[in-house]
């Protein structure tokens, strides 16, 4: 038997609400922090300020990305799709890689090029370069932070594609300012190459993010720990004399279990039916996480 749950349209219409307000929060700390960083490296004449800037930009795109994946994903059940819609928040995730990768091979080539061309460097960068650097450090790893912890409440992929971009914009300020701070001694390679250190830690970002999201597109298990408390819940219904069967599968952000109990067989099929709700309830209330149980009753020789 299956049951849907009644409160899946609103969950995930809350969802998409919370996600939408984490995501437009991203989008004006990163709007003002890439102007001030642009800003700060032409006037400073820091390429690595600027390569910083270009990145923290290309991540006002993530968050648009963000709230249309999960927008989606938010939709009702359909006929052309019974199952819902969750894996829209995977593709989301997906396609915020594939930006980030672009983002980090555009500035991994201009460091290359500034690198094989040293004699273009005429000036160190200026103070208003070191000190955006600070400062982007710690207003994008607050940003991480933040998304982070509401990603994790809401089992939200893209949004923890999200954070962990703003982690990856931390990192790689980390980068500009050793490399801001290098050129100021005189040492002038050493800007080109924290752009290159930034477009690594944007490349590894990018890999993370769509290494989770494909492995949230295929129907995989979910981990044994998780498992193993579904199968400890059901044992734990008095009635259940095992399970023949346990299967689980991770749709998106939600997972899907398919479930073969077995009971007393010479209990009526109205009350085979009784427990096994009974058995789907409590794995409801228990895991959030769960969208669909499927329990199948095997007749046992036995009462418990």
């Amino acid at each position: 038997m299956s049951k849907k749950d009644s409160n899946a349209v609103y969950d995930a219409a809350q969802m998409q609400r919370e996600a939408t307000r984490v995501s437009l929060v991203s989008i004006a700390g990163n709007t003002a922090l890439s102007l001030f960083k642009l800003l700060a490296g032409v006037l400073a004449h820091s390429g690595a300020m600027i390569s910083d800037a270009v990145h923290s930009a290309s991540d006002v795109l993530s968050s648009f990305i963000v709230i249309i994946g999960v927008k989606l994903a938010a939709r009702e059940p359909d006929r052309d799709h019974p199952y819902g819609h969750e894996r829209f928040e995977c593709v989301a995730a997906i396609v915020l890689a594939v930006v980030l990768a672009a983002t980090g091979v555009l500035i991994g080539a201009r460091a290359v090029q500034s690198i094989l061309s040293p004699e273009e460097e005429t000036a160190a960068p200026g103070l208003l370069a070191l000190i955006a650097a600070a400062f982007s450090i710690a207003v994008k790893e607050l940003m991480y932070w933040y998304t982070r912890a509401h990603a994790r409440r809401l089992n939200s992929a893209a949004l923890m594609a999200s954070a962990w971009d703003h982690r990856s914009d931390a990192l790689s300020s980390v980068g500009a300012l050793l490399g801001i701070a290098g050129a100021r001694m005189g040492l002038f390679v050493a800007e080109p190459l924290a752009s290159l250190v930034i477009c690594v830690f944007i490349l590894k970002a990018a890999l993370d993010i769509f290494r989770d999201a494909t492995a949230k597109m295929v129907d995989r298990a979910c981990d044994g720990e998780t498992e193993q408390a579904i199968e400890n819940c059901v044992l734990s219904q008095r009635q259940v004399l095992g399970i023949d069967r346990l299967q689980t599968r991770v749709f998106g952000s939600r997972v899907y279990v398919d479930l073969e109990i077995r009971l007393d067989g010479n209990l009526t099929l109205y009350e085979s039916h009784a427990i096994a709700e009974q058995v789907h309830d409590r794995i409801e209330r228990e895991f959030p996480s769960v969208k669909h149980i499927m329990v199948h009753v095997n007749p046992g020789d036995e009462a418990k």
